[in-house]
C-alpha cells in the first residue's frame, strides 16, 4: 500500500525544501522528493539544488577568497600591512568551499528532521490519478515507488543551458558546476556570457591571475540593470580590473585543440579567434520539466518550457502548484523561496502572495550590484515622471574607512506622490544594503520617509538615506 501525505513537494532546491517545511509547520503531512547526488561523497541525495549546491552559495564561497587573496596583493598596503607575495592554494580553498555547501545540505536534513518532513530519494514524477489523489512515482536505482499525495508542488528548479555542438565536459569546457571545481587557475580562461554567472566567475579566476576573456553576443552591457549602474560597472570591470569583455561577439565554431579551446567567433563582421586553456559557457538556464511526466496528465508547460502558473503558483491541474525557476519569472533562490511559503500557505487556507515587483535582483562581484523595482529606461519607455537623487560613496566616511568608495545609490521616486519606485546600488555591501529599499517598497513608502529615518553613523546605510534626501534636491552631506 502507498504511503500518503497531504502534500508532496517534488525538488528540495530553495523553493522545494522552504516549500516543504512550511506546509508542515500549518500542520500538513509532507514528503520531499530530491534525487540528485551531485558530488556526495557518500553518494547520498544532497539537498539545496544548485543554489546550495553548484550555484549561489559555492559561488559566493570563491567570491570571498578571491576578494580576500586580491585585497592581500593590492589593498593592505594602503593600511600600512605589509605581505610578502601571496599564493594562492586552490585545493584549499576548493575545499573550504565544500565544507561550507556540506554544512548547510546537511542543516536542510536536520530541518526537515524538526519539522517532521519526510525526505524520499529518487526521481518524482507524475504516474496519474488513485482515489481523488496524486499518484507519484519514485524512480531509484532501477526500482519504482510510489506515493500519494492530495496537493503536489513541483519545484524542479533549472539546469545550464548548453549551446548546440559545444559538447561541456566540466572539465575543459564547463558550465556553471565545472566552473566552480577547477584544480588550478587557468592561464588564459575564456567566458561566454557577460550576465551574472559569467561575471561572478569571471571575477574569480581574474583575482587569481588567469587572463579572462568573455564574449557576449547581446550588444549592450548587462541590458536588464539601470542605465547609470550598467555605465558604473562597464568603467569598473574593463577600466581598473581589466576584464577583457568584448561586446556583439556571435559564436562560431567551438572545439577542443590538445589540452585547450579554440574558439571563432564574429566582432562587428570581422572574423576572431580565442584560445584558452578553459571555457566557461554561460547563457542562461532552462528549466527541468522533462521526467516529470507531464503529458500523461495534462500539465500545462509553455513554448519555453516553463509551468504555467496563476498569481499564486496553481497550474492547470487541481491542486498542482509549482514554485521557483521552473516557472516563469527571475530565476532567483529567495524569490523561489518565497513562493515556497506562498503556496504552503495557500494549500493550508491562509493567503499567500509574493510581489514580483519588490524581489531584489543581486550581482555579487566587485563592486555588488544590487537593485528592486524599475529603472530609469522603464520609467521612461512607459511616459511616467519621475525624480531622481543619487549620491556617491565616495562622499561616506564608512566607504573612505574601508577603502572602497567605488559607485553609488541611485533612488527614483514619483514626481506627484514621492512613492518609491526604483532603488539601484553599485558598491561595497550592495546585498544588504538593497534590503532597506526592498523593505521600504513593499510597505508603500516615500523618499521622504526614508529622508526622515535616523541611520546610524558612520555606516554605509548612509548613502541610501542621502540618495532619499536628494530626491528632494536636499543632500546634507554631498
Amino acid at each position: 500500500m502507498s504511503q500518503e501525505f497531504d502534500v508532496v513537494v517534488i525538488g528540495a532546491g530553495p523553493g522545494g525544501y522552504v516549500a516543504a517545511i512550511r506546509a508542515a509547520q500549518l500542520g500538513k503531512s509532507v514528503a520531499c522528493i530530491e534525487y540528485n547526488a551531485y558530488a556526495d561523497p557518500k553518494g547520498e541525495v544532497r539537498l539545496g539544488g544548485t543554489c546550495l549546491n553548484v550555484g549561489c552559495i559555492p559561488s559566493k564561497a570563491l567570491l570571498q577568497s578571491s576578494e580576500l587573496f586580491d585585497q592581500a596583493q593590492h589593498s593592505f598596503v594602503m593600511h600600512g600591512i605589509s605581505v610578502d607575495a601571496p599564493r594562492m592554494d586552490v585545493g584549499v580553498m576548493m575545499k573550504r568551499k565544500n565544507n561550507i555547501v556540506a554544512q548547510l545540505t546537511t542543516g536542510i536534513r536536520g530541518l526537515f528532521k524538526k519539522n517532521k518532513v519526510t525526505l524520499l530519494s529518487g526521481l518524482g514524477s507524475f504516474a496519474g490519478r488513485e482515489n481523488e489523489r496524486w499518484k507519484i512515482a519514485i524512480a531509484r536505482n532501477g526500482e519504482t515507488e510510489h506515493v500519494l499525495a492530495e496537493h503536489v508542488i513541483v519545484a524542479t528548479g533549472s539546469r545550464a543551458r548548453h549551446l548546440p555542438d559545444m559538447p561541456v565536459d566540466n572539465s575543459v569546457i564547463c558550465d556553471n558546476e565545472g566552473a566552480l571545481s577547477f584544480d588550478a587557475v587557468p592561464k588564459r580562461l575564456g567566458v561566454i556570457g557577460a550576465g551574472v554567472i559569467g561575471l561572478e566567475l569571471g571575477s574569480v579566476w581574474k583575482r587569481l591571475g588567469a587572463e579572462v576573456t568573455i564574449l557576449e553576443a547581446a550588444p549592450e552591457f548587462l541590458a536588464a540593470a539601470d542605465p547609470a549602474v550598467t555605465k558604473e560597472a562597464w568603467k569598473t570591470f574593463t577600466a581598473k580590473q581589466k576584464l577583457d569583455i568584448r561586446l556583439g561577439a556571435k559564436i562560431g565554431k567551438v572545439e577542443r585543440v590538445g589540452d585547450g579551446v579554440r574558439i571563432e567567433y564574429e566582432l562587428k563582421d570581422e572574423p576572431q579567434v580565442l584560445e584558452c586553456d578553459r571555457l566557461i559557457v554561460s547563457v542562461g538556464r532552462v528549466p527541468n520539466t522533462e521526467g516529470l511526466n507531464a503529458e500523461h496528465v495534462g500539465l500545462k508547460i509553455g513554448e519555453r518550457g516553463f509551468i504555467e502558473v496563476d498569481a499564486q503558483g496553481r497550474t492547470n491541474l487541481p491542486k498542482v502548484w509549482a514554485v521557483g525557476d521552473v516557472v516563469p519569472g527571475p530565476m532567483l533562490a529567495h524569490k523561489g523561496m518565497e513562493e515556497g511559503v506562498m503556496v504552503a500557505e495557500c494549500i493550508a487556507g491562509q493567503h499567500g502572495h509574493v510581489n514580483h515587483d519588490t524581489v531584489p535582483w543581486v550581482i555579487y562581484t566587485h563592486p555588488e550590484i544590487a537593485w528592486v523595482g524599475r529603472t530609469e529606461s522603464q520609467l521612461k519607455a512607459d511616459g511616467v515622471a519621475y525624480k531622481t537623487g543619487q549620491i556617491p560613496f565616495a562622499a561616506n566616511g564608512r566607504a573612505l574607512g574601508q577603502g572602497d568608495t567605488t559607485g553609488f545609490v541611485r533612488m527614483y521616486a514619483c514626481a506627484s506622490t514621492d512613492r518609491i519606485l526604483g532603488v539601484h546600488v553599485i558598491g561595497n555591501n550592495a546585498s544588504e544594503l538593497i534590503a532597506e529599499a526592498v523593505v521600504a517598497m513593499e510597505f508603500g513608502a516615500c523618499s521622504e520617509d526614508i529622508a526622515r529615518i535616523c541611520h546610524a553613523h558612520p555606516t554605509l546605510s548612509e548613502v541610501m538615506h542621502e540618495a532619499a534626501l536628494a530626491c528632494d534636491k536636499r543632500p546634507l552631506h554631498f
